[in-house]
């Protein structure tokens, strides 16, 4: 009970900090610069994901930090996106934890191209780019048959996007990047200070050059809420 009071009084909290933010944000009738597109709702969607992170229970996931090993056997990638943290695992046990940013409106589902959030759900590495804008990137499967089911049923994409999206799931290979339901997600470097990418994981850039000769094509990643 106390834990579910702290939650409340957490979210109730987020909650007056977004009525504050839209009030300054209505009466500043002529900003310095022009805001971001979203910028407001960005920021009340980070507060509210720190404060649900804080009240959510304690899990030991690894300290941040540390010397990630040289070889690791049967990798998994797990990231917990309201703790800001991806855990990396070898032969079943977190060997490294790093410090995460997500897309800059880091809650809630992906669910189309532009909407700046990061998925949610099972993955897989399909994707590897030692020449990335961001020191280093590995690319995850995302959209899955279960995007792929949705947009159609949502009319975001065709039936052979559907069938396409499918296949390449199916032979472990990269799914279209190119439809409705966005792509192109992707674990680099960049830094952590805040969540802003375009609904990628960014890590700093020194994690993401000691991470990426470790994992390999088909290295499973999942990506908590």
């Amino acid at each position: 009970m106390r834990a579910f009071l702290t939650a409340a009084v957490i979210v109730i909290a987020a909650l007056g900090l977004i009525w504050v933010v839209r009030l300054q944000h209505a009466a500043s009738e002529a900003p310095a610069s022009p805001p971001k597109p979203d910028s407001a709702q960005a920021a009340v969607d980070h507060a509210i994901g720190i404060a649900l992170a804080s009240a959510a229970p304690a899990v030991t996931l690894g300290a941040i930090g540390g010397k990630l090993p040289g070889v690791l056997v049967d990798p998994k990638l797990l990231v917990e996106k309201s703790r800001r943290t991806l855990a990396v695992f070898s032969a079943g046990q977190v060997v490294k934890t790093y410090r995460i940013a997500l897309g800059a409106r880091p809650l809630g589902d992906k669910v189309r191209q532009g909407d700046r959030r990061t998925p949610e759900g099972d993955f897989y590495v399909c994707v590897r780019n030692d020449e990335s804008k961001y020191v280093r990137s590995l690319g995850l499967s995302y959209p899955d048959k279960e995007d792929a089911e949705r947009g159609v049923a949502a009319g975001l994409i065709t039936k052979r996007e559907q069938r396409a999206i499918v296949e390449a799931i199916r032979h472990y290979r990269r799914p279209p990047y190119n439809t409705k339901l966005g792509g192109e997600i992707m674990i680099h470097g960049g830094g952590t200070g805040t969540d802003w990418s375009t609904g990628c994981i960014a890590l700093s850039n020194s994690d993401i050059a000691e991470l990426y000769p470790r994992i390999g094509l088909g290295t499973p990643v999942e990506i908590r809420p």
